[in-house]
């Protein structure tokens, strides 16, 4: 007979109801906005060297084609496994800061001022994007913790024996 615990995370006592909680921010329609404009963010930047016109531009149409792309990977997996997807929004995060740097970073003096607007306006919103699903990991974090620390609390006290007082 072994009386070795079981070691990994899923065998942690917290692990269902940590993955119930991602779920229910999942499914919140502030999260299903974000992942929704996110993605429509991402696309946008894909396909904006064409629609907006600076496809003469070949580094920065790579440039935002590939990012593009990139994001909207990152930032799909949220609404169907959010749990194990939520820290790709950091990757999502500097990718938008470097849509905002890459018209004087890959282009120079070649940008003007469609791409500039463009990449600033589509890299913003794709941070604040990227941000505000990082927010909504944070804002588990709070209630997790607690009830991490109260169930700790409650095993320690169990654990201690009758006559001992804290």
């Amino acid at each position: 007979m072994s009386t070795q615990l079981p070691m990994g995370m899923e065998h942690h006592p917290d692990i269902l109801e940590m993955r119930e909680q991602y779920e229910r921010v999942a499914a919140t329609p502030r999260a299903q906005g974000v992942e929704a404009l996110a993605m429509l963010a991402g696309l946008f930047l894909a396909v904006s060297p064409w629609v907006v016109g600076f496809t003469g531009l070949s580094a920065l149409t790579v440039n935002n084609l590939v990012l593009g792309l990139a994001f909207t990977v990152l930032i799909s997996g949220f609404g169907s496994a959010y749990e194990r997807t939520h820290a790709r929004a950091w990757a999502a995060t500097a990718i938008g800061i470097w849509t905002i740097i890459a018209p004087w970073a890959t282009a120079g003096n070649e940008s003007i001022r469609r791409t500039i607007l463009t990449n600033v306006i589509t890299g913003g919103l794709m941070t604040c994007l990227a941000l505000a699903a990082i927010g909504g990991v944070l804002a588990l974090a709070g209630p997790v913790a607690a009830r991490r620390s109260r169930s700790a609390d409650r095993t320690a006290a169990a654990r201690r024996p009758r006559g001992d007082v804290k």
